[in-house]
């Protein structure tokens, strides 16, 4: 993943599902250059330009652009935590992408099908797109590989190509209530902010706690980063860098 991409992700579940509400806004404060994946034995970190390319964890070793460098015993240690902490990350990536996904699909869900004329056909389109959502959240993120561009397209997609149903059935709810007479329907269909804030404020507020805690893990990353005493041509090889400006939610 991109460092920066996946924290760009994070952001839009937490403000459109929480439609406004008391939810604030995760604003990691971490950056990167790099890209990031896992395989069994290593932690790797590439870009396409600037200098290191290539960088490689493995096992308390690090490779830097065509060989392994000499590394103290302290660096060897912090190399070693990078690692662990690094793979640490990946379950709690799966569960916000699941998360997201839930409040994307099931509570936004529910709320349009109490509108429709039919909600089973609803819930049964909803369905087929969550079905097709959680095949590529399966390929996306799993326990060494981690695609924040897969997870964020993927989400986008899908409410895209639900939404429109969704809306028509919204729509078509408050058409037949206005031309029935149903107060109590349009009525529901004036507090719908507070229906969808009720279903989802505890999903996001759970997303939210989650979010932080891969933000601060994420910086407790570049902690161990910017403690490595190995140099690349007498600078700091700074695989992520911490923006104070942006170090706390809009509410705090």
């Amino acid at each position: 993943m991109r460092v920066k991409t996946f924290v760009s992700m994070l952001l839009v579940p937490l403000v459109l599902a929480s439609a406004g509400a008391s939810a604030r806004e995760i604003s990691c404060n971490v950056e990167s250059d790099y890209d990031f994946a896992l395989t069994d034995r290593s932690v790797i970190f590439t870009r396409d330009s600037g200098t290191p390319r290539t960088i490689l964890m493995r096992q308390g070793q690090l490779f830097v652009d065509d060989k392994w460098v000499t590394l103290s015993a302290a660096d060897r240690n912090r190399i070693g935590d990078y690692e662990r902490d690094a793979r640490g990350v990946m379950p709690l990536a799966q569960q916000i992408g699941r998360d997201a996904a839930d409040i994307a699909f099931t509570t936004l869900g529910e709320v349009a099908a109490g509108f429709s004329r039919n909600p089973a056909e609803t819930r049964a389109k909803l369905a087929k797109a969550r079905t097709q959502l959680d095949a590529r959240l399966a390929r996306s993120v799993t326990p060494t590989h981690f695609n924040g561009d897969d997870i964020g397209e993927g989400i986008g997609a899908a409410v895209k190509d639900a939404l429109p149903s969704l809306m028509g059935d919204i729509v078509g709810g408050a058409i037949r209530a206005a031309f029935g007479g149903d107060t109590a329907q349009l009525k529901r269909m004036e507090n719908m902010d507070k229906l969808i804030e009720a279903r989802v404020e505890p999903r996001a507020k759970a997303l939210e706690r989650n979010a932080q805690l891969l933000c601060n893990k994420m910086e407790s990353l570049d902690r161990i980063d910017n403690a490595l005493e190995y140099r690349f041509n007498g600078q700091p090889l700074n695989l992520l860098e911490v923006r104070p400006d942006a170090k706390r939610g809009k509410n705090d």
